[in-house]
């Protein structure tokens, strides 16, 4: 329902939006985990993880480029926080292994 339920219903309302998103969450891991069956060759399981990711990263440089385009976020910020978030886990080497969050 997003703000108008949070509006109306102050902190209730805002883990019932919450508790929304994690429902989604939980449905599209779900989908995933299906789109990927047991019996799919492993060659296919392959081109289907490179095409996702490979989409995953069109989406992610768009909203960069939409957030850098629009001033609501510098580019030194988000170059902070990449290098910031590298190094949480003990290794500084372009990947991230700790919690999102």
């Amino acid at each position: 329902m997003g703000w108008g339920r949070t509006l109306l219903l102050g902190d209730i309302g805002n883990r019932l939006d919450i508790e929304d998103t994690e429902n989604d969450i939980a449905h599209l891991k779900h989908q995933l985990a299906t789109a990927f069956h047991k019996d799919m060759p492993q060659d296919q399981k392959l081109d289907a993880l490179v095409n996702e990711n490979a989409e995953l990263k069109l989406y992610l440089a768009s909203l960069i480029r939409l957030l850098l385009t629009k001033n609501l976020l510098a580019r030194e910020e988000l170059e902070t926080m990449v290098a910031t978030l590298d190094a949480e886990d003990g290794h500084a080497d372009g990947r991230h292994q700790s919690p999102i969050l």
